[in-house]
């Protein structure tokens, strides 16, 4: 029989602290190695931690909502010896009494890797912008405890005069609304026989992300809370304040008829080739964003005290709300990816986020941002560059509006492009010749086949 400890690691570049947010193991219990031990949130996501050890936990160093220094022992566990005497661990494992701070880059590698592979269940829903997201899944079976075949009853299953009619969903949306959170039975089909489509799953998660705090809660009876600044509200404060006292901001924004966008985005959800893919206005702005770089590279750029580097490929953010803050994941060589590859990026992009599977290395190296704050029915704004970056750009709601034709007034859907932009990179001409570059494509999407 051994002791050891397991110090906390370093899952990300830099990190020097955590906090532990949840643990799910106790005193007592048997442990397998990579069991996930506890979650533990950072300065840039949610992280599980697999155990280092087979055996049995002796201890628990570290208390739930404890902030704990990268390398503090966080768990004792007795370990049964093996044939050749030593304890049942993986690297990174140190002997209890140990000075645990010691741990090398290649333990902390080794931990982070499988802490990467452990697949994250958390609850907590994110948004992100641009898309909704509902509630969670359930599984379904029929009453009586016959099961779906293939999302449909059983052909000798008779249905009983009280079930409730079957739901007629393909196996494409049905991915789609377990990727989105949605329960298909609260969900309405538009399609021949009550089938629901794919409209029909994103139009009921993205009420669901949007009107699920439409209930007022009742008034605190305390005259004010004090909430710690810690994890990754406490990053964000950080880089948003280096970001608005570092880069000179400078914001250029024009309005769009995005009406023959809408048409397009109409004809790719019913293209066999997207089939089972989500296709929304963002795709067609994100296509538009790489399109218009390539014509503008300088907004593709990081600033130095030194020099400026201008990027020649496009790790593409896009900025995401979840319930423990904003984080901006990032498409790693955007500019070489086809519009259905782009998509699939996208949509899986919004399921990491939002399920708070976002790891640190999603999240760095980023080189252009873009937001869509439209999906929470507004307008505009004026966003904050991420830091290291030149330009963030952000795309209003897309509505119909009076719109002048040919000298006649028709309605059209209309919405608000800009951004802005580090004004020690780039100037005014730039700046313009880019946003009016985007709006072109949303204007008009076949100049993405030039």
């Amino acid at each position: 029989m051994s002791e050891m400890t397991f110090p906390l690691p370093d899952v990300g570049e830099g990190l020097t602290e955590a906090e532990i947010v949840t643990w799910h193991v106790s005193p007592g219990d048997t442990v397998e190695l990579n069991q996930v031990i506890c979650e533990i949130e950072t300065a840039k996501s949610l992280v599980e931690l697999p155990s280092p050890f087979t055996g049995t936990v002796t201890e628990l160093l570290a208390e739930i909502g404890q902030t704990v220094p990268v390398g503090d022992p966080i768990l004792r566990v007795t370990t049964a010896g093996s044939e050749g005497g030593e304890a049942a661990a993986a690297p990174g494992a140190e002997p209890a009494g140990a000075e645990s701070a010691g741990a090398d880059e290649e333990t902390r590698a080794a931990v982070a890797d499988a802490a990467a592979s452990v697949e994250h269940e958390d609850e907590g829903g994110a948004v992100l912008v641009g898309y909704g997201a509902g509630g969670a899944v359930k599984s379904r079976r029929r009453r009586g405890g016959e099961p779906l075949l293939n999302g449909s009853p059983r052909a000798h299953a008779p249905i009983p005069v009280a079930e409730a009619a079957p739901i007629i969903a393909k196996p494409p949306i049905r991915k789609l609304a377990k990727d989105l959170g949605v329960d298909l039975s609260q969900v309405s089909g538009t399609g021949i026989a009550g089938e629901i489509l794919r409209d029909d799953v994103v139009r009921h998660a993205t009420q669901a992300s949007l009107f699920r705090n439409i209930s007022t809660p009742e008034a605190s009876e305390a005259r004010e809370e004090r909430i710690p600044l810690k994890g990754m509200r406490k990053q964000i404060a950080k880089a948003m304040v280096a970001s608005s006292t570092e880069a000179p901001h400078v914001g250029v924004f024009t309005d769009v008829d995005a009406t023959r966008t809408m048409e397009f985005v109409k004809r790719l959800k019913n293209s066999t080739d997207f089939a089972g893919v989500k296709v929304s206005p963002l795709l067609i702005f994100a296509k538009a964003m790489l399109w218009a770089i390539r014509r503008n590279p300088e907004v593709n750029s990081t600033f130095t005290d030194t020099e400026i580097i201008r990027h020649n490929f496009v790790n593409l953010g896009i900025a995401a709300a979840t319930p423990r803050g904003l984080v901006v994941p990032n498409i790693k060589d955007a500019q070489d990816l086809s519009l259905l590859d782009l998509a699939k990026a996208i949509e899986q992009l919004t399921i990491t986020a939002r399920d708070g599977r976002t790891q640190p290395a999603e999240m760095q190296n980023g080189t252009i941002t873009i937001t869509n704050i439209g999906v929470f029915g507004m307008d505009f704004g004026t966003p904050i560059l991420n830091p290291g970056e030149c330009a963030i750009m952000a795309m209003g709601t897309i509505k119909q509006k009076p719109w002048v034709v040919d000298g006649e007034v028709r309605p059209r859907m209309v919405t608000t492009v800009g951004g802005s932009f580090d004004h020690r990179i780039v100037d005014g001409d730039v700046i313009s010749r880019f946003v009016a570059d985007v709006a072109s494509v949303l204007e008009e999407p076949a100049l993405l086949l030039d």
